[in-house]
């Protein structure tokens, strides 16, 4: 039988790698990440979930992997934002 210290060790790092881990439950959250990822911009992986859910999944995945085959663009993040808003503007003045 192990100490008790050493045990326990094991009990918190598991708690710690589960606290880390996160969990999808809907579509639109795999699509935030997922371009987050594609962006480069991970950090940010919040706000993409939020405008996946807002603009829909398919849309976000298209302009995102257009945006990052483009490879002059030093901040794929602010420029997939900017044409994203552009666009739904673009769509309200119809």
């Amino acid at each position: 039988m192990r100490p008790i210290q050493e045990a326990s060790g094991d009990y918190l790092k598991t708690i710690a790698d589960r606290k880390n881990g996160g969990h999808i439950f809907r579509s639109y959250q795999f699509i935030g990440l997922e371009v987050a990822k594609l962006l480069a911009d991970e950090p940010h992986k919040a706000l993409y979930i939020k405008l996946a859910k807002q603009f829909g999944t398919e849309k976000m995945m298209t302009l995102a992997k257009s945006v990052a085959e483009i490879n002059n663009i030093r901040n794929k993040g602010a420029y997939f934002m900017k044409l994203l808003y552009s666009n739904e503007h673009s769509h309200d003045k119809k």
